[in-house]
């Protein structure tokens, strides 16, 4: 196989065809297929139509439920707390969006923790779906059953790379911010690992200790680790940002590394906030246009690359998406193909 391009729209209906195969409900399989081609669309290629083959080998072992709804932990109004059962990730947090952004006119702020979630994809993806709304939203997740990042100091995998994303809205285009408290992924270092290609730069950690760019230290069994953002000089940074997020997801949400079954799946904490309820949207606007004017009119290093503000290169590539569709990878189309055989659904025709 080479690789295809193929149009949002067509890879959107193939990945929902797929779920609703699979026996998921029509409303969940809808809402994962968009936030696994936006992330397609932005570039993080490892949490985009890749992760849909996964999905469904979740499903088929009985690991990602398909149907049903979230049980209400607690409901304080301005704060809730569910309980996912493994329902699928996307679709659980586009859904406390939803219920977050009802409520948003008479709180302000609401916050939601989602435990026992599956996995959610790409963050980016989701926080687009609240500055769209003209909110701005904080969302952390961390699975508390994997471990791919020793604290710091130590040399013994515990934490996941805990991503957080923020995004906020502005009068010309929102910003988005997603970083992992690891320096590199753990979708990254395996996709280096299969192609037995090195990082440029030693962001992982053997079982030793010793500072590596070497992606097999990651295999199962090698006991190697990511390294904190700061590295072994200053990963306490990456260390303190880590457990920050497990208090947001798994302190408040009442279940963590103490009791988690061993599964793939997720701990997610939500905010969204409305710019209005503070000193007012106009105001607002008027600081954060006033910073993004101030960051592109700082003085560049390369003046061939200006000084951009997070999310603009996503919102570029998605752009490009809209117009010229999005390439799949052979090994990621050799997987939808035998998942759409397995499923008797059709492919659709790449373009050109």
């Amino acid at each position: 196989m080479t690789t295809q391009r193929y149009t949002v729209e067509s890879l959107g209906q193939l990945a929902e065809n797929l779920f609703t195969a699979a026996g998921m409900d029509a409303g969940k399989a809808r809402a994962v297929a968009d936030v696994l081609v936006a992330g397609d669309m932005v570039g993080q290629r490892t949490h985009g139509m890749a992760l849909c083959p996964q999905y469904l080998e979740q499903i088929e072992k009985g690991l990602m439920a398909t149907r049903g709804e979230p049980e209400v932990v607690r409901d304080a109004g301005a704060v809730f707390v569910w309980d996912g059962g493994y329902l699928p990730g996307p679709w659980l947090v586009a859904r406390a969006l939803d219920q977050a952004a009802g409520r948003i006119g008479q709180h302000g702020v609401v916050t939601a923790v989602i435990r026992r979630s599956h996995h959610i994809a790409c963050l980016t993806s989701l926080i687009k779906q609240a500055t769209d709304r003209g909110l701005a939203m904080i969302l952390a997740s961390s699975d508390p059953a994997s471990g791919f990042i020793a604290p710091y100091g130590g040399r013994e995998p515990l934490f996941t790379p805990n991503p957080i994303a923020i995004g906020y809205p502005g009068t010309a285009a929102p910003v988005w911010i997603d970083v992992s408290t690891s320096i590199t992924t753990v979708g990254m270092t395996r996709q280096k690992s299969a192609a037995d290609e090195p990082f440029a730069h030693p962001w992982l950690m053997d079982a030793q200790g010793t500072p590596t760019n070497d992606p097999h230290v990651l295999d199962p069994g090698a006991g190697g680790t990511l390294l904190p953002l700061g590295g072994r000089e200053y990963g306490h940074k990456g260390f303190g940002l880590s457990l920050m997020i497990e208090m947001l997801t798994h302190g408040l949400g009442g279940f963590g590394r103490l009791d988690s079954e061993k599964r793939w799946g997720a701990n997610v904490f939500l905010q969204v906030l409305d710019p209005a309820a503070f000193a007012g949207r106009e105001a607002f606007l008027r600081q954060i246009d006033f910073l993004t004017e101030r960051c592109h009119a700082n003085a560049p290093i390369d003046p061939a690359q200006p000084v951009r503000m997070p999310g603009e290169m996503a919102q570029r590539r998605m752009r490009d998406a809209e117009a010229a569709g999005i390439e799949v990878t052979p090994k990621v189309l050799e997987a939808l193909s035998a998942a759409a055989g397995r499923y008797g659904v059709a492919l659709p025709a790449p373009l050109g």
